[in-house]
C-alpha cells in the first residue's frame, strides 16, 4: 500500500530531505502527505534549490524544520537519509526505511560550483531511484 504521509529525515533538513521533499511531493502529488525535517535544522542548502530547479521543482519556499516539531500520529513511513552521519530519532511505531545517500553539502572550499552541483545531483538521483522504486512496490 501506498503511505499516506512521508517524513524524510536528515541532520540539517537542509538538502538530502529537502530534495526529497519535493521528489516526492511531485512523484506522488495531493495522494500523500510529504514533510521533512532535521535534528538540528538549518537553512535549506543553495545548491539542492539550484538543481532541484533543473528538474523543474522549487524549494524557493522550503524551510528547515526540526523533527520535534513533526507530529508522529501525521506520519506513515520515516525515511531516513544519512549515510556517514547519525540520523535523527524519531519515535513510534511507524515503518522505517533508510536511504543511507551521502550528504552533498561540504564545507570544502577546494570544491568548484560544478563540482558541488555535481555532488547534488548525484543525490538527486539517488533518491529519484529510491522514490520510483517506493511507488512501484507501494501499489
Amino acid at each position: 500500500m501506498t503511505p499516506t504521509s512521508i517524513l524524510f529525515l536528515c541532520v540539517a533538513n537542509s538538502a538530502r530531505s529537502q530534495m526529497a521533499e519535493g521528489l516526492a511531493r511531485s512523484r506522488f502529488g495531493d495522494h500523500v502527505r510529504v514533510q521533512s525535517a532535521g535534528s538540528r535544522p538549518s537553512r535549506v542548502n543553495p545548491y539542492a534549490i539550484e538543481v532541484m530547479r533543473e528538474i523543474g521543482i522549487d524549494l524557493t519556499t522550503h524551510a528547515s524544520k526540526s523533527v520535534d516539531t513533526i507530529d508522529p500520529a501525521s506520519v506513515d513511513l520515516v525515511v531516513t537519509l544519512c549515510a556517514e552521519e547519525v540520523c535523527p530519532v524519531f519515535l513510534g511505531k511507524i515503518q522505517r526505511l533508510h536511504w543511507p545517500i551521502p550528504d552533498p553539502a561540504h564545507d570544502d572550499p577546494s570544491s568548484s560550483r560544478e563540482q558541488m552541483l555535481e555532488r547534488f545531483r548525484t543525490a538527486r538521483g539517488q533518491i529519484q531511484a529510491r522514490l520510483e522504486e517506493l511507488a512501484a512496490t507501494a501499489k
